[in-house]
């Protein structure tokens, strides 16, 4: 009795510190912390002066992802994942200017071999043996000037933690911490990789990433589906491609393809850098000017063109593998500036949060037919993207046994009001995980960043909060009845096949 009305106390005093929190975090008492400043060649910087610990976190945050890549390139945003921790001119090399040389042959030996290997008629097996040799040659004699790994070893050295970088559909971005005394230091080394990349062990860094590739797709059931799953959903938009490229693509495109794509993206006009920490932006802006404004401004890329066009049709992909059944489904949605994303963010938190939400409860603790059971947006944000359904299972259950139950919660937000309960359960959790994600300069440094390149204002983080206080009952069941269509669904299973029997004496097989 005593620890259960402990718990309740402590329940209470959670929410009771969230609200207090809260309203000392509204958007008047942080900006007077933050300070943004678009540099001459057209780079945002956002600094929060945070002086809780002597330390600062930052995020770069590149407005290009998967989605800017063509057909024969794709996986390519993702390599400069791999590409950022390879050093400068430099960092990284016992000689820039022959290094420099040596890349330059690799490069003109590359683009022979794929020149000769590519063609469809008259190649010459010979010939594209040869001139396989003269590259890996040239390879060789370019990875003589490298320094592995030396980058990541000065940010350690210097008390640096977190160093990673991340890639998406949407965006590639780039962070770690640093103590609060080696900001300049900071500051030149991140500038140093947008300033003059080098595309140093381009090769073995894109065998990594093929090899990513199988393991996370080729070899593995649920890569292979959601694969197939995004395929059919899009026919038009880059959503449909997989972040980690196609096979063909991993083995053709080059660094100079690399770069090529660098100079039209890794523009400042296309950058946020969010630092938040131990920091004084009137000491800090003036250091952050004087390096990243080193890098050379250049037009903005254009905005995506292609639109994913409307679905007509219910879509329908059937993995057959002899491991864990899995069921997806998903419903076109409109992007994040969409008036109606609150409404999404509602949907999603009270189908999938935790162990009261309505899919767990439903598959999960009722039925007993599934062992999870969750809904939200995928694959991305910046562009229409999907508001999928998913569930695993439960042993002695099938894929196609999860639809029936999914569609009947579906059928529930069309035809009835969400409760009072629930729907103030959901505007509590949306205060609460924000208050969460304010709780460390990372943390904090993503979101400012994120939201300043995705809305122009890092003041959306904290709006999000009243957007979600808005919605209604209404509001649910009309976004409900506006996705979830047939004709608007596209469904991929991975159907278990059990052993076949084996037959009887004189029976043909």
């Amino acid at each position: 009795m005593k620890i259960s009305i402990l718990r309740k106390l402590a329940t209470v005093l959670c929410f009771f510190s969230i609200a207090i929190t809260l309203r000392a975090q509204d958007i008047a008492s942080f900006e007077k912390r933050i300070t943004v400043k678009k540099l001459a060649n057209g780079l945002t910087v956002v600094i929060m002066e945070r002086p809780e610990a002597p330390v600062f976190s930052f995020y770069t945050h590149v407005d290009a992802g998967s989605a800017q890549e063509v057909p024969g390139i794709t996986g390519l945003a993702h390599m400069f994942e791999h590409m950022a921790f390879k050093g400068t001119h430099e960092i990284g090399t016992t000689n820039w200017p022959a290094e420099k040389l040596a890349l330059e042959k690799v490069e003109t030996a590359y683009a022979a071999y794929l020149k000769e290997n590519l063609k469809e008629v008259g190649r010459d097996e010979k010939k594209v043996e040869a001139l396989e040799k003269a590259w890996q040659d040239a390879v060789a004699a370019a990875d003589e000037f490298v320094v592995p790994n030396q980058f990541g070893e000065i940010v350690e050295s210097q008390g640096g933690v977190g160093l990673n970088a991340s890639t998406d559909r949407d965006d590639t971005t780039y962070y770690y911490s640093f103590p609060q005394n080696r900001l300049e230091l900071w500051a030149y080394l991140e500038s140093e990789r947008f300033l003059e990349p080098v595309m140093r062990q381009f090769y073995k860094e894109r065998d990594v990433v093929y090899e990513e590739r199988r393991m996370s797709v080729d070899s593995s059931p649920q890569g292979r589906l959601l694969e197939q799953f995004l395929g059919a959903a899009y026919i038009a938009h880059p959503y449909g491609r997989p972040v980690v490229g196609w096979p063909s693509d991993l083995r053709a495109f080059s660094a100079t393809d690399a770069l090529n794509f660098f100079h039209k993206y890794y523009v400042p006009a296309n950058m946020v850098v969010a630092v938040v920490g131990d920091v004084k932006a009137a000491e800090a802006m003036p250091i952050i000017e004087r390096y990243f404004g080193r890098i050379p401004a250049r037009p903005a890329p254009e905005p995506l063109r292609i639109k994913e066009p409307p679905q007509q049709a219910l879509r329908q992909i059937t993995i057959h593998d002899p491991s864990q059944p899995l069921y997806v489904e998903g419903y076109h949605r409109p992007d994040f500036r969409d008036p109606d994303d609150s409404v999404y963010d509602v949907i999603s938190d009270l189908l999938s949060k935790g162990r009261t939400s309505r899919l767990y409860r439903a598959l999960v603790r009722d039925k007993r037919i599934a062992i999870a059971a969750q809904g939200g947006t995928f694959p991305g944000s910046k562009y229409p993207s999907l508001f999928f359904f998913f569930a695993a299972p439960a042993q002695g259950h099938t894929a196609a046994e999860m639809a029936g139950p999914i569609h009947e919660e579906i059928e529930k937000l069309k035809t009835q009001d969400v409760t009072d309960e629930e729907l103030k359960s959901i505007k509590t959790r949306a205060k609460a995980d924000l208050i969460r994600g304010l709780g460390n300069d990372q943390g904090l440094a993503q979101q400012l960043g994120e939201f300043q390149a995705l809305y122009g204002d890092w003041r959306e983080l904290f709006r999000q909060i009243d957007e979600i206080e808005r919605v209604t009952k209404a509001d649910i069941r009309r976004v409900a009845n506006k996705t979830f269509r047939e004709e608007n669904r596209t469904v991929a299973t991975i159907e278990t096949d059990g052993p076949k029997a084996t037959p009887a004496k004189g029976e043909q097989q």
